[in-house]
């Protein structure tokens, strides 16, 4: 039973161990720039990048509320956060009708 025990721990450890160094491993890399030479791994390094970068967000004109960009519809040079956002901002009275 002790012998169970101690395989166990020396996993634990083991393991514990493991991710210390790659942590080390990429903070240092972090420093540095890049994690292995040549020029794949710019490109490695510039595609993360691009996929960490957030996406662009409109607010709506009609209700305020903040959309993704790919997620929004333009009408008539205004953003919105939806087609039924549109259809109502559109229906809404302006100018003398308004009054």
């Amino acid at each position: 039973m002790r012998q169970i025990f101690l395989l166990i721990l020396l996993f634990i450890v083991g393991n514990w161990l493991v991710k210390a160094v790659r942590r080390a491993e990429s903070k240092a890399s972090a420093r540095t720039g890049s994690a292995s030479s040549g020029p794949a791994a710019g490109d490695a390094q510039r595609a993360s990048k691009a996929a960490q970068l957030a996406e662009p967000m409109i607010r709506c004109a009609e209700c305020g509320v903040h959309a993704p960009k790919s997620d929004s519809v333009v009408v008539a040079g205004q953003p919105f956060c939806s087609a039924d956002h549109a259809h109502r901002h559109a229906a809404r009275p302006s100018g003398r009708d308004a009054r």
